[in-house]
C-alpha cells in the first residue's frame, strides 16, 4: 500500500506523527508538504495536490491534515474522482470506507490528539469497501459528481 499525505501548517505535526506510524508499519507514505511546520501556507493546493495523486493512481489512498481537517478536504473533494471523509471518531472511519468507499482522509489537528488520530488512521487503512448494496450508492455520487463536471 502507498499513502499520500498533505497537510498545511496546521496539520503538520499531525501528519509527521502519521508517517512515522505508517512507516513503522511497513507503509510506503509520500509526503505532498508542506515541509514547514511554522510557516503559514494555504490548505487548498495541498489537499489538491494528494488529491491528484489518488486520481492517477501515483497513490493508492490519501491522507490530509489541517486545523480542523474541513478546509483541507472541501479543496480535495474538488477534484473528480476524489471521495475524502473529514473524520474525528474510529467508527466514522470505518464506515467511510466500508460503506462509502472513501479513497482519502481528512483528519484536524486542532480536533484530534495522536492517540485517538492514529486509531483512526489504523482502522480506516485495515477497512476494504463492502461493496453490495453501497456500490449502488457510490455510483450514484459518482453520476452526480459526472453531472456537474461538464
Amino acid at each position: 500500500m502507498r499513502i499520500g499525505l498533505g497537510s498545511d501548517h496546521g496539520g503538520y505535526n499531525l501528519k509527521s506523527e502519521i508517517i512515522k506510524y505508517l512507516t513503522e508499519k511497513g507503509i510506503e507514505c509520500v509526503d505532498f508538504g508542506t515541509n514547514n511546520s511554522t510557516e503559514s501556507v494555504d490548505y487548498p493546493m495541498y489537499g489538491e495536490k494528494v488529491a491528484s495523486a489518488v486520481v492517477s493512481k501515483d497513490v493508492d489512498y490519501g491522507i490530509i491534515c489541517c486545523g480542523t481537517g474541513i478546509g483541507i478536504s472541501l479543496a480535495a473533494n474538488k477534484v473528480p474522482g476524489i471521495r475524502c471523509a473529514v473524520v474525528s471518531d474510529v467508527f466514522s472511519a470505518k464506515m467511510s470506507k466500508a460503506h462509502n468507499d472513501a479513497n482519502m482522509l481528512s483528519l484536524g489537528e486542532r480536533v484530534l490528539g495522536r492517540g485517538l488520530a492514529l486509531e483512526i488512521v489504523e482502522a480506516w487503512i485495515n477497512t476494504e469497501f463492502e461493496g453490495d448494496r453501497h456500490s449502488k450508492r457510490v455510483d450514484m455520487i459518482k453520476q452526480i459528481e459526472k453531472r456537474y463536471s461538464k
